[in-house]
C-alpha cells in the first residue's frame, strides 16, 4: 500500500470518528475551492463547512491537507502572447470570428472571484472595470479614464490596441474589425440585456450576427481554471439584521401580489444575503455568497447555492420555506417558472442576458423592473442604524490612532504608501466585530493620489515626502456596518494652492451635509451644492458626489446615489450614502473628503410648510485642519467644522489612550477665532 493510500485511510477514519461523511478525494475538492475564496480574518474559519472544532487534532490534519494543496498547487506564468492564440485558434474551430471578454461574472458583481477573472487571465489587466475583444487579426483593450496608465504597464501593446469605453464604443470597433456576414460572439452570463439589445442592433445594420456562448471559450482554453469559491455561509444574527427573513419575505411576497407578478428571479448576492440574512466570503471585501434565488408571491424561495458552502445548522435559520437547490438546477428553475405564462419579474440593469432568454424561450411573461430587495435593503432598519453608528464610532477610533501615528512618522520621511495603509489596517483589526476591509485601500502620496482609484504596488509605492498631500480612502466590515472614509493630509506644510482647493472640496462638503430637501428628491438634485464651490473657480471632479453604502454588505450599493448623472430613486429615511465631492491635479495632488452620511426626516423651522429631510454624519474623525484656508470659509461653514470636530472629540476620546485623546483634543480644537475674518 502506498503512503498516500495510507494516508487517505487515516483520513477516512478520522472522518468517520467525527460523523463526517466525506471520503477524501471530495474533502480536496472541497478544500480547492476553499482555496479559492478569499481567506478572510479568520484563517480557521473554513474548518466551518465540517463542523469541526479548530482546537481538535482532525482540524490539525486538514489543516495539513489544506497546506498540502496550496504548495502543490501549481501557477502558471503570465502568457498572453500563447493565450491570445488559443483563444483564437478555439474561435476558430467554433464558427467564430470574434469574441468580447469583460471583467464580470454571472452576478455582475463589483468583486469577481478568481474563476471569473477571465480579462485578467487573458491580457494580465487587473483593474475593476473593462473588457478585451478579439478577433483573428485585431486585438483591443478597451478601459475608462481611471485605467489608462494602468492598462499600458499591464497589456503588451504589440498584442492589444488601448480604446476609450466611453469614447470608443465596442460596436463600431466590431464594425471595422469583421467584413459583412461575421459572426462575433459574446457569453450571455456575462452581460445584461441591454447591453446586448444595444450592440445587436447595431452589428445587425452592418450585416454581423451577434452570437450567444453560454459555453464560453476562454473556460475552454484556460487549462487551469481555478473551481467555483467555497467559503462558510453563515446566519446573520437578528440583533444585526434587525428584521427576520420570514418578515422581509412576505414583505416581497406582498409587493409580488400587489403587482400582480408570480415570481422575482434575484441575481444580486448582496440582495439574497440581505432576504435571508445570511453572510458569505466568496469574493473579497464584502460578505457574499455567490448564489441565485428565486423569490414567489407566497414567500417561498428557492436558493441555489452549492450545499458545501452551507454551515451545519443553516439549514433550520433558513426554515422551511427556503428550499436549497443546487446551482447546476437554475436553468431547469427558469424553464419551470416560464410553464404556464408566469409573470416573472427580473432587474435587467443586473440580471444576465441569458435569464432574459430562458424565460422568453420558455414562456414566461417577463417583467423588466427593478431588484424588489434593492430599495428595502437600502433602507436601514433602526437596529441597522443603531449598529452602523457602533461601528463608526469604533472605525473613527482606529482612524484616529492611525492618524495620530501618520503625524508622528512621516516627519522622518520613512512612511511609505504601503506602510501607512497597513497601519490603518493593523488599527482597525484591534476593533470589536472587525470582519475586514470593505474595499481595497486608496493609499496615494503626492501624485497617486490624483489617481481617483490608485491601487499602491511595489513599482508604484511612494514616500510620503514632506510638501505633499497623502490621500487615504479606505474602510472595513464589521457585523453591525459597513465603513468608507477618505482623509487627505498634509505632509509638511501645504502650498497655498493646496489650502485653497481643499477648502473648495470642503465648502462642497459641507452644502451637502447641511442640505435640507423635501420628499421626493434624488441625489442628481442635490449633486451640484458638492460642485459649485469648485465651479465658481472653474473646477471639477470626474466622479459621482455619493454612492449607497449596505449594512455589513457592499459598500457600493444602490438604487441611490448623488451624482451628475441623472437619477429617479427618490431619497428616503434610512439610506445611507457617501459625501465625497474632490480635486484631483494630474501629477501633483489628490484631494478628497468623505464622510458617511444616513437620510433622516429634518427638524421643522418655523413657519415650514412641508416636512423636510437632511443628513445625519456618521463618519467620526478629524479633517486636517492645516489645510484649511479659513478666509474662504463662512462664519455657518465655521461653525460646522467646530461642531463636527467637537462632537468627533466626544464620541471617540473614551475610545482612545491618553495619548491619542490628547492629540485628538489638540487636532480638534476649534478654528482660530484670528483667522476666521469677519
Amino acid at each position: 500500500m502506498s503512503k498516500a493510500d495510507q494516508g487517505d485511510r487515516r483520513l477516512t477514519a478520522l472522518l468517520e470518528e467525527a460523523g463526517i461523511s466525506v471520503t477524501p478525494a471530495a474533502l480536496r475538492e472541497l478544500l480547492k475551492g476553499v482555496l479559492a475564496a478569499p481567506p478572510g480574518e479568520d484563517p480557521d474559519g473554513w474548518l466551518a463547512l465540517l463542523g469541526v472544532d479548530p482546537a481538535t487534532p482532525l482540524a490539525d490534519t486538514l489543516r495539513q491537507e489544506k497546506d498540502a494543496l496550496t504548495a502543490g498547487a501549481a501557477v502558471s506564468a503570465p502568457d498572453p502572447v500563447g493565450r491570445l492564440g488559443a483563444l483564437r485558434a478555439r474561435l476558430k474551430r467554433v464558427g467564430l470570428d470574434g469574441f468580447v471578454v469583460p471583467r464580470a461574472d454571472e452576478h455582475q458583481g463589483e468583486y469577481v472571484p478568481p474563476r471569473a477573472q477571465r480579462l485578467a487571465w487573458l491580457t494580465g489587466f487587473t483593474g475593476s472595470a473593462g473588457f478585451a475583444a478579439v478577433t483573428d487579426e485585431r486585438a483591443a483593450m478597451f478601459v475608462d479614464g481611471r485605467y489608462t496608465i494602468q492598462v499600458r504597464a499591464e497589456v503588451p501593446q504589440a498584442l492589444y490596441d488601448y480604446r476609450s469605453l466611453t469614447d470608443d464604443p465596442l460596436g463600431d470597433w466590431i464594425v471595422q474589425a469583421l467584413p459583412t456576414g461575421g459572426r462575433f460572439g459574446y457569453d450571455p452570463w456575462l452581460h445584461t440585456p441591454g447591453w446586448v439589445e444595444k450592440l445587436r442592433g447595431q452589428l445587425e445594420r452592418a450585416g454581423i450576427a451577434l452570437v450567444p456562448c453560454p459555453d464560453n471559450p476562454v473556460d475552454a482554453v484556460w487549462t487551469d481554471q481555478p473551481p467555483v469559491p467555497l467559503a462558510p455561509v453563515v446566519a446573520h444574527p437578528l440583533c444585526f439584521a434587525g428584521r427576520s427573513p420570514a418578515e422581509k419575505r412576505a414583505d416581497i411576497a406582498e409587493r409580488l401580489k400587489r403587482n400582480g407578478i408570480g415570481a422575482a428571479v434575484l441575481t444580486a448576492p448582496d440582495s439574497i444575503a440581505w432576504l435571508l440574512n445570511i453572510r458569505g466570503g466568496d469574493v473579497a471585501c464584502t460578505p457574499l455568497p455567490l448564489a441565485f434565488a428565486i423569490v414567489d408571491d407566497e414567500a417561498r424561495v428557492d436558493l441555489f447555492i452549492d450545499r458545501r458552502k452551507l454551515v451545519p445548522g443553516l439549514d433550520e435559520h433558513l426554515g422551511n420555506q427556503v428550499s436549497v437547490h443546487a446551482p447546476e438546477s437554475f436553468a431547469g428553475a427558469l424553464d419551470e417558472l416560464g410553464r404556464g405564462g408566469r409573470r416573472v419579474l427580473a432587474d435587467p440593469t443586473s440580471a444576465a442576458a441569458a435569464i432574459f432568454d430562458r424565460l422568453h424561450l420558455a414562456g414566461a411573461l417577463v417583467v423588466r423592473d427593478g431588484d424588489p430587495c434593492a430599495l428595502p435593503k437600502a433602507c436601514k432598519n433602526p437596529t441597522e442604524l443603531d449598529g452602523t453608528r457602533a461601528a463608526h464610532r469604533r472605525d473613527g477610533a482606529a482612524v484616529v490612532r492611525f492618524l495620530k501615528w501618520l503625524s508622528e512618522e512621516t516627519p522622518g520621511g520613512r512612511v511609505t504608501e504601503t506602510a501607512a495603509a497597513e497601519a490603518l489596517l493593523a488599527s482597525r483589526r484591534s476593533g470589536e466585530h472587525f470582519r475586514g476591509l470593505s474595499f481595497e485601500t486608496i493609499s496615494g502620496a503626492g501624485p497617486n493620489g490624483a489617481i481617483v482609484h490608485y491601487r499602491v504596488s511595489e513599482a508604484t509605492d511612494r514616500l510620503l515626502e514632506p510638501g505633499t498631500l497623502y490621500l487615504v480612502d479606505s474602510g472595513a466590515q464589521y457585523l453591525d456596518g459597513t465603513t468608507d472614509i477618505t482623509r487627505t493630509v498634509a505632509v509638511g506644510t501645504p502650498t497655498a494652492e493646496m489650502s485653497q482647493r481643499f477648502t473648495l472640496v470642503l465648502k462642497g462638503h459641507i452644502a451637502l451635509s447641511t442640505a435640507r430637501f423635501p420628499k421626493g428628491t434624488t441625489g442628481s438634485q442635490l449633486d451640484t451644492l458638492a460642485r459649485l464651490p469648485l465651479w465658481q473657480a472653474g473646477l471639477d471632479f470626474d466622479h459621482g458626489t455619493g454612492h449607497g453604502v449596505g449594512s455589513y454588505l457592499s459598500v457600493h450599493e444602490g438604487p441611490q446615489r448623488i451624482a451628475k448623472i441623472p437619477n429617479s430613486i427618490a431619497l428616503q429615511p434610512g439610506m445611507i450614502l457617501s459625501n465625497e465631492p474632490g480635486y484631483y491635479k494630474t501629477g501633483a495632488f489628490g484631494i478628497r473628503i468623505e464622510n458617511l452620511v444616513v437620510v433622516q426626516p429634518a427638524p421643522d423651522p418655523v413657519g415650514a410648510e412641508r416636512p423636510m429631510m437632511g443628513f445625519e454624519v456618521l463618519t467620526l474623525a478629524p479633517i486636517d485642519r492645516a489645510l484649511i484656508d479659513v478666509t474662504l470659509l463662512s462664519p455657518v461653514e465655521v461653525a460646522w467644522i467646530d461642531a463636527y470636530h467637537a462632537r468627533v472629540r466626544d464620541e471617540l476620546t473614551p475610545l482612545v489612550d491618553g495619548d491619542t485623546a490628547a492629540w485628538l483634543g489638540r487636532v480638534t480644537a476649534p478654528l482660530d477665532q484670528a483667522r476666521r475674518g469677519g
